[in-house]
């Protein structure tokens, strides 16, 4: 069934009561092989790697919330992104966004690149970069929206119509299906790692991708057994839980969030805050065309080294650590931590300095947050 609203969708779809026992969560199949009645006779299960219902009603589940027609999940983001690069074969050229996440970029540049993959990473705020960077052996245009972690936007339409015979890949995890459906923009895959915002309580590492391509899926199904980076049915039945209360967090998150980013633009001691819910923001007006919300990812600039030191040892409720998009609240230094795999030169470019920090901020009273960033401001 198909349903009109988005909590609806997450709560029920892929989530309907066991038709054995009624069973009103799925399942957990924690199983690595099925019984065959005879040889070549079975229920359509073989083997886990190839087939699990709890991975299937989770994928049918994600598929529905992102407007696609097909979902693929895998044992984390990186796996997810690594499998969609082998859609590529050596000798194909790639267009990425130059603000990426570190991870991303070390496979790109480091792994990738040796397997005769090529790559141009331009300024994909303006969609004419991407149009005037096509070859004829372009394969892919690759981006994120917002980026980590700099808070850009790509114009999704924009670039879309740019992108011919390529497939066009958008990395949805700052803003969860909730805030942006970039399938329905023009985009040909959305991959998350769903070990953020999807996931949402920090208890598990998972990536997964969604497509409205036939042709895409069906390379993808193909992939997903052959290369094997799937997922233990755990982590699949965790997102099923935690996908029922995706709505309601992200709004919390986004009304934390943009309380915070007011006050810190307003605070003397912060030079910069990047937050595409900010009027200030140079994309401001295509935030509000091209998402429902503005997502919980704010990046502040310092000043220095020194200042980024001082207030993450300040910060209390704000936990240091790497990732996001949990209910609680973290800090990330991304030149020490998400981005170190980036050449100093191109993060210097990119304004990811030594006084930049990355707030995720999460779902507790916005009274504590506020206070919070507040002492630790008073410590630089």
């Amino acid at each position: 069934m198909t349903y009109k609203g988005f909590a609806t969708t997450a709560i029920h779809v892929g989530q309907e009561p066991d038709p054995v026992t009624g069973a009103v969560t799925v399942p957990l199949y924690q199983t690595s092989t099925y019984a065959q009645e005879e040889i070549g006779v079975h229920k359509g299960y073989e083997y886990a790697r190839t087939h699990n219902l709890t991975r299937a009603k989770w994928e049918q589940n994600l598929a529905a919330l992102e407007k696609g027609t097909h979902a693929f999940a895998f044992g984390s983001g990186l796996a997810a992104i690594d499998t969609v690069m082998k859609l590529l074969s050596a000798g194909d050229h790639v267009i990425a966004a130059e603000d990426m996440y570190g991870g991303t970029f070390r496979l790109f540049d480091k792994i990738l690149r040796r397997f005769g993959m090529e790559f141009t990473y331009v300024d994909m705020t303006n969609p004419d970069n991407v149009k005037q960077a096509i070859k004829p052996n372009t394969k892919m245009i690759y981006t994120e929206s917002p980026t980590n972690p700099m808070m850009m936007l790509t114009d999704l339409a924009a670039v879309a119509a740019h992108k011919g015979s390529a497939l066009m890949v958008v990395d949805n995890t700052f803003m969860s299906p909730y805030f942006q459906q970039p399938l329905t923009l023009g985009a040909d895959i959305v991959i998350h790692s769903a070990t953020k915002y999807l996931g949402g309580h920090s208890d598990l590492v998972h990536g997964i991708v969604a497509t409205n391509h036939a042709a895409v899926a069906e390379q993808l199904t193909f992939l997903q057994n052959a290369a094997g980076a799937i997922p233990g049915p755990f982590d699949c039945w965790l997102c099923l839980r935690s996908i029922k209360t995706l709505a309601v967090r992200m709004k919390q998150h986004e009304a934390n969030a943009l309380e915070i980013a007011k006050f810190c633009a307003a605070h003397p001691k912060i030079q910069k805050v990047y937050y595409p819910g900010l009027e200030t923001h140079p994309q401001y007006e295509l935030a509000k065309r091209q998402m429902r919300g503005f997502g919980a990812m704010i990046s502040l600039e310092l000043g220095s080294k020194a200042a980024a030191v001082a207030f993450s040892r300040a910060i209390k409720v704000f936990t240091l650590a790497e990732s996001l998009g949990g209910v609680e609240s973290l800090v990330c230094y991304p030149v020490g931590m998400t981005h170190g795999s980036v050449p100093p030169e191109t993060r210097a470019k990119l304004g990811i300095t030594e006084g930049l920090i990355r707030l995720s901020v999460g779902i507790e009273d916005v009274e504590d947050l506020l206070a919070d960033v507040e002492q630790a401001l008073a410590s630089i």
